[in-house]
């Protein structure tokens, strides 16, 4: 199987207002679709991120705090899977809690390098 990276963006880790049990029955959530992943063995680890951090830009690797993009675009997650076909993560993708608050899935095939 190939391997792909799922990019979560925005959701309810960054939507104002949840409160702490919403938060709680969204995480279930997630929890429930990670785990059948794991069970059919297509999901192979991931993490979700915090909100602050850094970035370096440009030739002169200038830092500057966050990353400061919209909420909608501020990467919150990543996870690493094997499905047969872009196709195939695709639709794994589908069943992702972070649809309900209005975040995405950037589905990346991972380059294979030769040993």
């Amino acid at each position: 199987m190939a391997k792909f990276q799922y990019i979560f963006r925005g959701g309810a880790f960054v939507t104002p207002g949840l409160s702490p049990s919403e938060m709680q029955a969204h995480m279930a959530k997630w929890y429930s679709w990670a785990s059948a992943l794991i069970a059919t063995q297509h999901n192979l680890g991931g993490q979700p991120l915090q909100t602050a951090g850094a970035t370096l830009r440009g030739r002169a690797a200038v830092m500057t705090d966050g990353p400061y993009a919209e909420s909608k675009d501020l990467v919150t997650g990543n996870m690493l899977i094997e499905a047969d076909t872009l196709s195939a993560a695709t639709e794994l993708a589908r069943g992702c809690p972070v649809f309900e608050f209005d975040g995405s899935v950037e589905i990346r095939p991972i380059l294979e390098r030769d040993s």
